[in-house]
């Protein structure tokens, strides 16, 4: 099943890909202004592009219907996985970033981001993409079924850097997830930008403004 999208287009023929991941119970309009802040003219014209998870009852909020890209069984990230929700929001990312490179962006273009829920999967299925990306971006989020990250990743993303945030008062995502995923990344040889902030859940100012600068390297 595709994805369903949000685009922003630029006005000139895209050079360059931005997708970005949002967490659970949003629906992608919660990052376009997002897209507003960050000024990346000198790499060029850049799309956008908002994905929209699957509807799906999540257990741990009373089992209500909401948009999330995999099931959270409850408050454990890492013993109680819905791994085989994991996998199919990983082969679906792949497809939507198939899409964009048969409409003629370049893998080498393509950063892949995503925040709470969206950043583990965009450091899981990231990690295992066929084609080298020009980076990932994990915010606020962890590294799902970490244990088979090492034997799955894909041998051209070798090298790929990333971008991780976090809040030091998180209280949804524990700071330690995120920082054993920089921990893992960084083991398998990634350039790992590491930045955490005063805050909680959540994305702010000096964060969107440092991951800017990093954005303009990876997309020179």
């Amino acid at each position: 099943m595709s994805l369903q999208t949000i685009e922003l287009n630029p006005a000139a023929p895209a050079r360059a890909c931005i997708v970005i991941l949002h967490g659970l119970g949003a629906d992608g309009t919660d990052f376009l202004p997002m897209a507003d802040e960050l000024k990346l003219a000198a790499v060029g014209p850049v799309r956008f592009v908002f994905p929209r998870a699957p509807v799906r009852r999540v257990t741990i909020n009373g089992s209500q219907p909401m948009r999330a890209w995999y099931d959270i069984l409850n408050a454990d990230l890492v013993r109680r996985e819905d791994e085989a929700g994991v996998r199919e929001s990983f082969a679906q990312v792949h497809t939507l970033l198939d899409q964009e490179v048969a409409r003629g962006i370049p893998a080498e273009r393509i950063v892949l981001a995503g925040f709470s829920q969206g950043c583990a999967i965009t450091l899981g299925a990231g990690l295992r993409y066929g084609h080298k990306l020009a980076g990932l971006v994990g915010l606020s989020g962890y590294l799902p079924l970490a244990d088979t990250t090492a034997a799955e990743r894909h041998a051209a993303q070798n090298g790929t850097p990333a971008f991780i945030g976090h809040g030091r008062s998180d209280g949804i995502v524990p700071l330690a997830r995120g920082a054993a995923a920089r921990d893992l990344m960084q083991t398998l040889g990634h350039p790992v930008a590491w930045h955490d902030y005063p805050m909680e859940h959540s994305v702010c100012m000096e964060e969107v403004t440092a991951l800017n600068q990093w954005l303009l390297k990876v997309l020179a």
